[in-house]
């Protein structure tokens, strides 16, 4: 009697490994996936410049296919970081922290500093665990 073949081509973990301690990194955030809206940036990825300039102008936003910001956890250092992720070839990716820059070019992110649109009351007042009421209100002069 012949027995039936097992499915061994079962899912492996991403090989994302910490750049500094060569140890495997666990992903502690979703991924955010990036866009650009200039041509420079296309232009560095290796479209040609006519090219980049026509696909910006009928799009307005472009996707970076294979590239986005994700936290991950290393066991090493014991901290989370932010990494920009490139998906090099198959099953391989380029990691380097996140600059700045990038936080403005990514879809869904809660910018680390704060949205810089919000007043300073308003940022105080939503970090405050108790309700203080008429308190906060109180007139000067």
């Amino acid at each position: 009697m012949v027995q039936p073949r097992r499915n061994r081509n079962r899912s492996r973990r991403r090989a994302i490994y910490c750049p500094s301690h060569s140890c495997y990194l666990d992903s502690v955030s979703q991924k955010y996936p990036l866009h650009t809206t200039k041509p420079e940036h296309l232009q560095q990825r290796g479209m040609g410049r006519k090219q980049a300039l026509t696909v910006v102008a009928e799009l307005g936003t472009v996707p970076l296919q294979g590239e986005w910001l994700e936290a991950f956890w290393c066991d090493h250092c014991q901290q989370t970081q932010w990494y920009h992720v490139r998906k090099t070839a198959a099953n391989g990716y380029a990691l380097s922290l996140a600059p700045e820059d990038l936080w403005l070019r990514a879809s869904g992110v809660i910018f680390p500093a704060g949205n810089p649109t919000v007043g300073e009351f308003t940022r105080r007042v939503a970090q405050q665990t108790r309700f203080n009421g008429v308190k906060d209100f109180c007139r000067i002069g």
